[in-house]
């Protein structure tokens, strides 16, 4: 509520003037507190909040009791072993490495013309059949429910590949969370943090040294 009040000034004033007056406004802000509170009160009500986001990883795991039979097998030809070497760098190869060559190891990075592009080729198929699902989205053909479901199928299909993603002794944390955006990036359903072997850590050591010596030969 708002006051105003008003004063008359005494005494003598000049010649030819009037009285003044004194004009003090006073608004009371109480009833706005109440206002408010019923204001934050809708909102809470109404508001939905945001759900986190989850992601799954898949873990090897350590029961020793665990048969070959349960042990889903993985064809060379669908999978990718990623070795993170920490920096922007990152190994990778195909299906068996072959130790007594180093080439067979490959070298690349996180930008979009590294890892990324190799990746999106191997799961080009998926990616199509996504972007297909997003736009059936996009325009209220398919629920939410139902595009979720159906890019889960996808992305677990037959032909889809296979990602190991593995750490050195250099890689970061960072490097884990750059992988794994990688993942989601290139809608790779299937992947799986495991222990590097030191016959993978041979081999990088093995690209390192013979593949820096090259570079020094050919200078």
């Amino acid at each position: 509520m708002s006051e105003i009040q008003t004063n008359d000034t005494g005494g003598k004033h000049k010649k030819g003037g009037s009285k003044q007056k004194k004009i003090s406004v006073f608004v009371d802000f109480t009833p706005m507190v109440d206002m408010n509170m019923l204001l934050i009160t809708f909102f809470m009500l109404c508001t939905s909040l945001s759900k986190p986001q989850t992601m799954e990883i898949s873990m090897p795991s350590n029961d020793k009791k665990l048969s070959k039979d349960d042990q889903p097998p993985v064809k060379a030809s669908q999978a990718i072993t990623l070795v993170l070497s920490g920096g922007d760098s990152v190994f990778y190869y195909e299906g068996l490495p072959n130790y007594k060559d180093y080439k067979s190891l490959k070298l690349t990075s996180y930008s979009a013309d590294g890892i990324r592009e190799f990746l999106l080729k191997r799961n080009t198929e998926a990616v199509i059949k996504i972007n297909e699902l997003k736009e059936k989205k996009a325009q209220l053909k398919i629920s939410q429910d139902q595009y979720t479901k159906q890019a889960s199928e996808i992305k677990g299909g037959k032909n889809t590949p296979v990602v190991i993603i593995k750490a050195a002794d250099q890689a970061t944390y960072k490097n884990l969370i750059d992988a794994l955006d990688e993942m989601q990036i290139c809608n790779i359903g299937k992947y799986v943090i495991d222990k590097i072997t030191p016959s993978e850590k041979f081999l990088i050591k093995n690209y390192q040294t013979k593949g820096a010596l090259s570079a020094n030969t050919a200078k």
